[in-house]
């Protein structure tokens, strides 16, 4: 059977009132001994007794809250290794078990989270995205080994500043890293991996054009705002290869569509030959259905075809006058350049088709019309060509839409094909140019075609 003991207020009540009344005696008994005028002596002796017997009263108490103290200091300063022994006292004891817990939960948490970090960091340093962490001075706090590599040979580069890092980099990926903007852009394979102020001259003219993906996070920590810069290579995930693997099904996919529906076409035009004279309305409604779904399945088979067989870019002199009238008519926009005078040869038909595409976008995407403007700049260096901008001030992509938007059959519309861009990209760089696309500070997207004259 366990014994009850008396809380520790109560034991604190009791031992005060003891040390007031043996402190009374003993004054009371000095005070009887030597008569009235020992008063004084007896009350120095009574407050001296009475502060002995509470000192040794309250002994057990004093050092468990020091003690606790000292733990206290310890979780300010993240050690969690310190413990609290027993008093004999049950109250206290529980106490000192409720830190001992708490200590041992931080410790383990501790450990938990090191843990965690560690393998976090294996992660991030393992992964062939480029990842960069900055502080608003721009200064690099946190680079992976991808980044590392990429920027500075595999060289640490923590500490360094980013204009610092980019200054001899590729002009487009150097570019894409100072601004604040989000989207795709493209750069030379070869040049994505050198240093040497000659990049720059390759970063159009080589064949081996590597797409990447840019996007942005801040968030605020210890007070102090960070930047996220985060690079995908979009390359590798649908190479030249695999766009041709899928052009050769949808080849075969459109010929067999074909000739299923030739016969039923032609049967339907039968059909009504045969029955004009019956009047039957109902077969005539059968006919008009099985015509027009036959129509739309061949409008939706030719805009896939357009894809898989596009032919090799007839390029000529272009004239520009008649192509800005004639691509007007279609879709407004506002010129905001003059037309340039650069001796360039174009397919005018993909090329009208390419911007009669992104004009098409810039107007579904909530944007204003007389904010759609189409923009022409002569370049002569590092290569001679032209840029063609696109503009609008609609609702944008988000950094998912942009990563993907120019892979075959990714479409966020509801009757959407998902082969206009890619059908976009396939011609500018059937020309031997490259496009990229990111979203604008003050909203909308942007999006730049490089044709380059030779």
């Amino acid at each position: 059977m366990m014994r009850k003991t008396l809380p520790l207020r109560s034991k604190l009540v009791l031992g005060n009132l003891l040390s007031l009344a043996v402190s009374g005696l003993c004054g009371w008994g000095i005070w009887f001994s030597f008569g009235p005028e020992q008063l004084w002596l007896a009350i120095v002796v009574s407050a001296g007794i009475c502060f002995l017997i509470s000192m040794r009263l309250t002994s057990t108490l004093s050092d468990s809250l020091s003690a606790l103290e000292v733990g206290l200091l310890n979780f300010k300063d993240n050690e969690f290794s310190v413990s609290l022994h027993g008093y004999g006292e049950p109250q206290l004891d529980s106490i000192a078990d409720l830190y001992n817990q708490a200590s041992e939960k931080l410790r383990n948490e501790r450990q938990f989270i090191y843990q965690r970090e560690l393998m976090l960091d294996k992660v991030i340093q393992n992964s062939p995205n480029i990842m960069l962490l900055v502080d608003d001075q721009q200064r690099i706090i946190y680079a992976n080994d991808a980044a590392r590599h990429l920027f500075n040979q595999g060289v640490r580069i923590e500490g360094m500043l980013l204009a610092e890092l980019i200054a001899e980099l590729p002009r487009a990926l150097r570019q894409a890293l100072d601004s604040e903007h989000e989207g795709l852009f493209s750069i030379n394979a070869d040049s994505a991996s050198e240093t040497s102020d000659d990049s720059n001259n390759d970063d159009i003219n080589n064949d081996d054009i590597e797409t990447w993906h840019i996007s942005r996070g801040k968030f605020s920590q210890n007070n102090q705002q960070h930047h996220l810069i985060l690079l995908k290579q979009l390359t590798k995930e649908l190479n030249r290869q695999e766009v041709a693997v899928w052009k050769k099904v949808i080849r075969i996919i459109s010929h067999e569509l074909n000739n299923s529906v030739a016969p039923i076409a032609s049967m339907v035009n039968s059909g009504r030959v045969l029955t004009k004279n019956l009047e039957n309305d109902k077969l005539a409604l059968i006919f008009d259905t099985i015509e027009n779904r036959t129509a739309h399945l061949s409008q939706f088979i030719s805009h896939y075809a357009e894809f898989a067989k596009l032919p090799l870019p007839r390029k000529a002199l272009i004239n520009w006058d008649n192509f800005i009238e004639q691509l007007a008519a279609q879709y407004p926009f506002d010129l905001l350049s003059k037309l340039p005078t650069l001796a360039i040869e174009l397919d005018g038909v993909q090329l009208e088709q390419v911007l009669i595409n992104l004009l098409k976008n810039a107007h579904e995407s909530g944007a204003d019309r007389d904010k759609v403007s189409l923009l022409i700049q002569e370049i002569k260096h590092p290569a001679e060509g032209i840029i063609i901008t696109v503009e609008d001030n609609g609702s944008g992509m988000s950094s998912e839409v942009l990563s993907q938007a120019l892979l075959p059959f990714y479409s966020t519309k509801q009757s959407g094909t998902g082969i206009g861009l890619p059908l976009c990209r396939e011609i500018v760089e059937a020309h031997g140019g490259h496009i990229t696309m990111q979203n604008r500070t003050e909203g909308g997207l942007s999006v730049k075609l490089w044709l380059p004259k030779e």
